[in-house]
């Protein structure tokens, strides 16, 4: 036995929804060997005292932007066409040690927080790669290509300068230590391309076994656009162009007509509720509810550090409870162990990790976060999902560990050096984005 986290309560998230009170958590190898009720034979190399502590699946973002971190806060009170504006002038200023360097920023934020996974769809792939191998965290990573292509232009997907950089990125990186990397095809969104590229995507996707990330129907007048120009909802249109015969991860989804929700979901298209970044925005958020009736999977997403100012996915949780319950007008809809799924299982399910990760049960990888509810604001507890949901922050957690190591615990990060990565950001990264304040 590598670990053992003793006297601790486990939310397993199992089919059971089983909670643990006063067990041992063994770890060998970077695997679950053991949940009992007592302690397991045989001295272990390290014991982790989990008094006071609630132990549960690592947190799963599948929707953020890692290399914003160093825009937080940048645009925030602005109208969405001005921040948009805003953001674009400063991307164009980007590079990838830039962006290396507010991936890593943002990978340790995850870490505090809790989330051992994430899926990312942004630019600089192989810097934030680099910044994920070197955390130890997972990640699901996305060039977000975008591009229109001329209708009388021949499009040859072995020219495309996107499109070969996620070769590269393939290549180099997908399945990386056992699959801690995994690389996605991925498209900003319908309105930033056009068939021929959705087309070529897809068939490199299905070919190399890959995933694909996008936002989808995320305003309304990105919806009436693309009615107007094709006669199509966004989501018609793109299935009739085979994007989503890989598996997908689609965020926002909010508004899909319902026979696009449907359709959707019969193609198992896992959607991601992203409310804290959605009503900072001054948006509406994914329907959760009919969204899971119509047979997708969903998960949930912060987007990046840029949208909802920080990367706390127990905060996300709170906001899409909350949320369905005023769009449905009833208080028990969406219980707080619907949310928890939703941060863990389900978000497992559209990475395509649920074999692995998302539960506390022997053989999955020893991806566990403690939470220590011994703070105020977490007692009495008299229902532990509901601590998690209703009560608890990112700052509660004590541990973060994946594949039973610990790249989190009580303020330090055993492979990020948060101080150099700061002095990174101070002395080049941001100086890089704000040159000249243009």
């Amino acid at each position: 036995m590598d670990t053992l986290i003793s006297n601790v309560t486990v939310v397993t998230m199992n089919p059971k929804m089983e909670v643990l009170f006063g067990a041992y958590i063994g770890i060998k190898d970077g695997k679950i060997a053991s949940i009992d009720k007592k302690a397991p034979e045989g001295t272990p190399s390290t014991i982790l005292d989990g008094t006071g502590m609630v132990a549960i699946p690592g947190l799963i973002n599948c929707h953020t932007h890692l290399a914003t971190a160093g825009l937080r806060s940048y645009t925030d009170d602005l109208g969405n066409t001005e921040a948009l504006q805003a953001l674009l002038q400063k991307e164009a200023k980007m590079d990838s040690r830039s962006a290396k360097a507010a991936a890593l920023l943002s990978i340790a934020e995850c870490l505090r927080f809790g989330i051992t996974s994430v899926s990312d769809l942004y630019y600089y792939p192989n810097a934030t790669a680099e910044a994920v191998a070197q955390s130890g965290i997972k990640a699901n990573l996305a060039l977000s290509a975008y591009r229109f292509i001329d209708q009388n232009e021949d499009f040859d997907f072995e020219t495309d300068e996107q499109c070969q950089e996620l070769v590269r990125v393939v290549n180099k990186w997908h399945g990386y230590d056992n699959g801690r990397i995994k690389i996605d095809a991925g498209i900003y969104a319908e309105y930033t391309s056009n068939y021929k590229l959705w087309e070529g995507l897809a068939a490199y996707a299905s070919e190399q076994g890959l995933g694909m990330q996008l936002h989808l129907a995320e305003t309304k007048s990105e919806v009436d656009s693309c009615m107007d120009r094709t006669g199509m909802g966004p989501g018609e249109l793109l299935n009739c162009h085979a994007l989503f015969a890989v598996p997908t991860t689609a965020a926002c989804c909010t508004y899909l007509e319902d026979f696009e929700r449907k359709l959707l979901g019969k193609k198992k298209v896992s959607a991601v509720a992203t409310p804290v970044a959605a009503y900072k925005a001054g948006q509406t958020s994914t329907p959760i509810l009919e969204s899971v009736k119509a047979g997708m999977n969903v998960a949930l997403g912060t987007g990046g550090a840029i949208e909802c100012g920080n990367l706390d996915l127990f905060e996300v949780m709170r906001f899409a409870a909350m949320d369905a319950r005023k769009e449905s007008g009833d208080p028990a809809a969406l219980p707080s162990s619907a949310a928890l799924m939703m941060a863990t299982v389900t978000g497992a399910r559209a990475q395509g990790r649920s074999e692995t990760c998302g539960m506390l049960q022997p053989g999955m990888d020893a991806d566990i976060v403690l939470v220590d509810f011994s703070a105020p604001h977490l007692m009495p507890c008299h229902n532990v999902l509901n601590g998690l949901v209703w009560s608890a922050k990112g700052g509660d957690v004590a541990m973060t560990m994946v594949r039973g190591q610990i790249l989190y615990q009580n303020g330090h990060f055993p492979t990020i050096d948060l101080k150099e990565v700061v002095e990174e950001l101070t002395t080049y990264a941001i100086p890089k984005l704000f040159e000249d304040n243009k």
